[in-house]
């Protein structure tokens, strides 16, 4: 259900993956989603999820679900999200005796702590904890895109855990994308300092700590916030441009900034600041969960807490001293997350999966939720 038409890291890596298999192997690659919008794509039935921003949709029928995989023939099975269709892709899994991954696109514990709320954050994260635990015990292999993410996974009690990062096309996002003239379109002094965030606009990326560093910065720095989502950014010294299907257009707009900009402390990678360090963008980020292993003061600097002023402290700081340094250091760590070094791993799991086999799954515990038995054992 992470896949939307408007983007998020997630359709990226399986559009990266996509097409990696196709121009490297022979392996046929069929993305499921309830938002199709691509050639080949399977539908998956689904109900729409208002007020989530970006035109997600919820699949919830879990038998029909399993069954629509299960027509697609696998061979092996990963699960892009912790939800229904994860059950329905052990249940497909189980139908077909092939193994199933899991990729941990999410970091249920906190989320599950900010819905929540202050009060019931903890009874919140003792919740999901048990959750992950149940879910992802049945998977025969866990991927999770950083090393944080991986110790938290085998913190639940798991033990089928590798990590996976995410990666980035290196020559697509490449600092020769920076352009004078698409600065000059946005109507913007040729002095401006332009800070950029892509991403969702959503409660979890504190885009208001964002908003209010920029305005105590004053002139003459603006915040350029691209994307989409239920809560956009505003302010006077803000823009805001929708989200930007084209990775060529994207690389332009980061490599044209001075800095990119995260204040989110959920991540559990952050593929939109590898995108921006490829392009040789220095980055400001909240030096949280994934954040914490991409970002440091050698490619721009890691924020330790969610106070704008610690913020405003350290955009000022970059631009003070070697901006020039970090924007080459970033570059120079992004090469190292290229696709093509990291795919071939991810081939490495998928094929020793294949070799040992599907894990016995007779039977196995249901979600918890409402009307969800196994497809194998529904009337």
């Amino acid at each position: 259900m992470f896949w939307s038409a408007t983007g998020g890291g997630v359709r990226r890596y399986l559009l990266a993956k996509h097409a990696w298999l196709a121009r490297h192997t022979a392996w046929q690659h069929t993305i499921a989603a309830p938002v199709v919008d691509q050639p080949g794509m399977a539908a998956l039935p689904s109900v729409s999820l208002p007020g989530s921003g970006g035109g997600y949709r919820l699949p919830i029928r879990r038998r029909a679900l399993a069954q629509t995989l299960e027509s697609l023939q696998p061979d092996l099975i990963e699960a892009g999200d912790p939800y229904r269709l994860a059950w329905a892709s052990l249940d497909a899994a189980h139908a077909r005796h092939i193994p199933a991954v899991a990729f941990c696109h999410s970091n249920l514990e906190l989320l599950a702590a900010t819905l929540a709320g202050p009060r019931l954050a903890r009874v919140a994260m003792r919740t999901a904890r048990r959750y992950v635990r149940r879910l992802y015990s049945h998977f025969d292999l866990v991927l999770a895109p950083s090393e944080v993410m991986r110790l938290r996974l085998l913190d639940c009690g798991l033990d089928r855990v590798a990590c996976q990062p995410l990666g980035v096309d290196t020559q697509v996002f490449h600092p020769a994308r920076s352009s004078a003239m698409w600065r000059n379109q946005l109507g913007l002094s040729p002095a401006t300092r332009l800070l950029v965030y892509a991403g969702r606009f959503a409660s979890e990326k504190h885009l208001d700590v964002l908003v209010e560093a920029v305005r105590k910065l004053g002139a003459p720095y603006v915040l350029l916030a691209i994307g989409t989502g239920p809560m956009p950014p505003s302010g006077d010294r803000v823009l805001v441009r929708p989200y930007e299907s084209d990775p060529m257009a994207l690389a332009r707009m980061l490599a044209s900034a001075d800095v990119f900009v995260h204040a989110g402390d959920q991540e559990t990678f952050g593929l939109a600041v590898l995108e921006a360090m490829a392009c040789g963008t220095p980055v400001v980020a909240r030096a949280a969960e994934g954040l914490a292993e991409l970002v440091d003061d050698n490619v721009g600097a890691a924020v330790q807490d969610d106070l704008p002023q610690s913020y405003v402290d350290a955009i000022s700081n970059l631009f003070m001293h070697d901006r020039n340094g970090a924007s080459r250091r970033a570059r120079e760590r992004a090469e190292a997350y290229d696709w093509n070094q990291l795919l071939p791993i991810l081939l490495t799991h998928y094929r020793q999966l294949l070799h040992n086999g599907p894990r016995d799954r007779d039977a196995f515990p249901d979600s918890a939720l409402p009307h969800s038995r196994p497809a194998s054992l529904s009337q």
